[in-house]
């Protein structure tokens, strides 16, 4: 092709086949791969080849991303600084979320100064904080929120940024987990109810949590568990399943503030058990606990070895750290970050995220590609829950095919 008008001075015609390049799916797949999840969706109607393009794109980011802010990202108070820091960084991820596991400080998410004394208050400032959170996330996207005392976050950016363990002020995570082909994330919740007392295996096998030979993994969290028998409820839920071969993982939350998969309202004063379920034959797990004579920084280290010696693969794998209230800065003789300092030492490419309960969920547990229980095989349920106590684990999703 000559340039308009013709003539010898323009510029030189176009090689053959220069614009074939434009119909190359490996080349358009190559440059969308560039692009964030939102900027995809948005090219995808371009042509059916872009659209097939961005299907494979977005296919192939198969690991975990996740949004985090802390006490120095905090700002108005009538906003939370993770729902700030999500609005901001969303459109940068270049994962789409199938499922979103959240968690936030309790003082400033739910707005406790606000809500004092008034039940009615406290419950419609706690929603309206989970709501702005959620209309951030794709609509097809299943959430699950709670907020607890601390928390312990990996900032933004490179996965060797340094966790922290944050155990007063404003600060919250959000894990994006994609669709990836073979592993399911299953959202869960059962509910105490004084009437009804009684726990359905139906309820357990819609889960994931039973009849399930692919189940990996369970995050589990109670709530509210102050509350006169919250803890036993807690304790009956764990047992149905925890004897079988899977890693059990988590802890007692203040609060549950968002489960979008569940078409029963959510009580802000109600009593129960949440958390996901992980299955698919590629995913490996391991657990840790550091016991309450795990008192001082080479005692971490060592305990922290023992995760290590699962042998987990540490690419496409998310750390979780469930501590109890009354580790932290204070048990470590006022040094503070000492358990996530740990892990860092032994995973520097692995994210850690997690709380500061009032009780934690866990064992030394391994269940690794050949599906063997190296550890804990005889565990007791009851051996699962302690205080005083702090549980670190690794979950990976399984190796690129």
């Amino acid at each position: 092709m000559e340039p308009a008008g013709g003539g010898g001075g323009g510029f030189p015609a176009d090689p053959p086949g220069a614009f074939v390049l434009s119909n190359l799916a490996e080349v358009v797949e190559r440059v969308l791969s560039f692009l964030p999840a939102r900027a995809l969706l948005r090219v995808a109607g371009v042509s059916r080849l872009w659209r097939e393009s961005v299907r494979r794109v977005l296919r192939a980011q198969r690991g975990v991303a996740w949004i985090s802010a802390g006490p120095a990202d905090a700002g108005p108070p009538q906003e939370h600084c993770l729902v700030r820091a999500a609005a901001a960084e969303l459109q940068n991820v270049h994962i789409l979320p199938q499922t979103v596991l959240y968690m936030a400080d309790s003082d400033t998410f739910i707005s406790l100064e606000e809500c004092r004394g008034h039940k009615r208050a406290r419950k419609r400032a706690t929603t309206e904080t989970a709501m702005a959170l959620e209309k951030l996330f794709p609509r097809q996207c299943q959430i699950l929120g709670v907020v607890a005392p601390g928390i312990v976050v990996t900032p933004m950016g490179p996965g060797s940024s340094r966790p922290q363990e944050i155990e007063i002020g404003e600060s919250g995570f959000a894990l994006l987990f994609p669709q990836v082909e073979g592993i399911k994330i299953q959202p869960f919740r059962f509910v105490k109810n004084p009437k009804n007392l009684s726990l359905e295996r139906r309820r357990f096998t819609e889960a994931g949590l039973l009849d399930n030979p692919e189940l990996r993994v369970v995050l589990v969290f109670g709530y509210n568990c102050c509350k006169v028998g919250a803890s036993s409820y807690l304790q009956r839920v764990v047992r149905t399943f925890s004897d079988t071969n899977v890693v059990v993982a988590g802890g007692q939350v203040d609060n549950l503030v968002s489960l979008t998969s569940d078409t029963c309202p959510l009580d802000v004063d109600g009593t129960g058990v949440v958390g996901l379920s992980v299955s698919g034959q590629r995913v490996q797990s391991a657990t840790v606990l550091l016991s309450e004579d795990v008192s001082d920084e080479k005692a971490v280290e060592a305990a922290v070895q023992r995760l290590k010696a699962a042998g987990i693969p540490e690419r496409d794998t998310v750390g979780f750290m469930f501590a109890c209230v009354g580790r932290g800065a204070q048990f470590y003789r006022a040094q503070g970050n000492v358990e996530a300092d740990a892990f860092r030492k032994a995973f520097p490419g692995v994210p850690l995220f997690g709380f500061f309960g009032n009780g934690e969920i866990g064992c030394d547990r391994v269940v690794a590609g050949s599906f063997v229980l190296r550890r804990c095989s005889e565990v007791r349920a009851e051996d699962l829950f302690h205080s005083y106590t702090t549980v670190l684990a690794l979950v990976h999703l399984g190796a690129s095919r």
